[in-house]
């Protein structure tokens, strides 16, 4: 049961208000006024508060500024009701980041309705988006009722790329953002010695090149065709503009960021700890998380045993050995040189 927390000076509105929304299923808790109501939220965060602007002690306005530096609070849901209906009342708290304005009178299909609206917007934003930038397109059309970043992949120029031929290489400065409109593309990082180490793998539908832009740094990798590959260069004056415009959007940006930290942390672990074996495992798991067709039983991929090497930071030979022996082990199989699972479950078994 969704808790809201109403705040009201106005004794038969607030009883009404409240009567209104525990009918309809919700958990109602009232204050009087703002401080009330601010010492009710802070002690039981609501899932969205309901707030009057005009009040005694705190009003509307001082509430909404204490709840956006609440951390704990900053991103409940917060609708204004007030009598005030002139275009610069309204204007001034949706500017300080109401989510809605009601004005008295109301009906109670518009008080329902805005606070389904709400509930629904912030419980999808909730929802694990896609690992990287592949989630940001659903995020935000789930936030605003269309998808911005489909203007970002149309009517763009397409570039055309070889099969290991460079996209951008680690050291140059970013000045676009990639679209991957057809192929795959692998972006890895060289040691002194020259030996390559696989870091990302990125399929049809994918963004490419985002965090040297966000971080206006050089790429820290090159990037590079796994097959033959059409990408759409996307300037990086639009890509700045969506995300200067949506705040939304920027937030959730910064929660997949840290998701591709995380990630990164543990496949640093990985290389570290795990024995040749579970590494091996844990690069077959991550292109079949990357690139497996819901339509196919069993994942396949054509991918060069120096690459899938370098996914798995270990020497040609040694893959090679160790796929012979996982094909013994019927975990998979090899067919005109392609790697076909055949236990995808026996291949997670072997990372825990």
């Amino acid at each position: 049961m969704k808790k809201i927390l109403l705040i009201e000076d106005n004794a038969d509105i607030r009883e009404n208000t409240a009567e209104i929304l525990e009918l309809a299923g919700y958990k109602v808790k009232t204050a009087e006024n703002g401080k009330s109501g601010l010492e009710k939220a802070i002690e039981s965060a609501p899932d969205l508060i309901i707030c009057d602007i005009m009040m005694p002690v705190l009003d509307g306005y001082g509430v909404l500024h204490v709840i956006q530096k609440n951390q704990d609070l900053q991103h409940v849901p917060f609708i204004f009701l007030s009598a005030k209906s002139e275009r610069t009342d309204m204007r001034k708290g949706m500017e300080m980041g109401a989510d809605d304005y009601i004005t008295k009178p109301f009906t109670e299909t518009e008080l329902l309705s805005a606070i389904e609206s709400r509930l629904k917007k912030i419980e999808l934003l909730h929802k694990e988006a896609p690992q990287g930038i592949e989630g940001w397109s659903r995020l935000a059309e789930t936030v605003t009722g269309k998808d911005p970043f489909a203007t970002l992949k149309e009517d763009r120029n397409v570039n055309k790329y070889k099969k290991k031929q460079v996209i951008y290489s680690e050291g140059n400065h970013p000045g676009r953002l990639y679209y991957i409109l057809k192929g795959k593309v692998k972006t890895f990082k060289t040691n002194e010695d020259g030996k390559e180490l696989t870091v990302g793998l990125f399929n049809e539908g994918d963004f490419l090149g985002y965090i040297p832009l966000l971080e206006n740094e050089p790429y820290k990798e090159t990037a590079e065709a796994m097959e033959d590959s059409e990408l759409a260069i996307i300037p990086r004056k639009d890509f700045d503009d969506l995300l200067n415009n949506n705040k939304d959007v920027a937030l959730k940006i910064i929660r997949l960021l840290a998701n591709n930290i995380t990630e990164k942390e543990n496949q640093l672990l990985g290389l570290a700890y795990n024995s040749l074996r579970k590494r091996v495992a844990e690069a077959l798991i991550t292109l079949m998380k990357k690139y497996k067709k819901p339509e196919k039983e069993n994942f396949s991929i054509h991918i060069s045993r120096e690459d899938l090497a370098n996914i798995a930071a270990t020497a040609t030979e040694s893959l090679i050995r160790t796929l012979s022996d996982f094909r013994s082990e019927k975990l998979i199989d090899i067919k005109d040189g392609h790697i076909v699972v055949l236990n995808e479950k026996k291949l997670h078994d072997m990372l825990n």
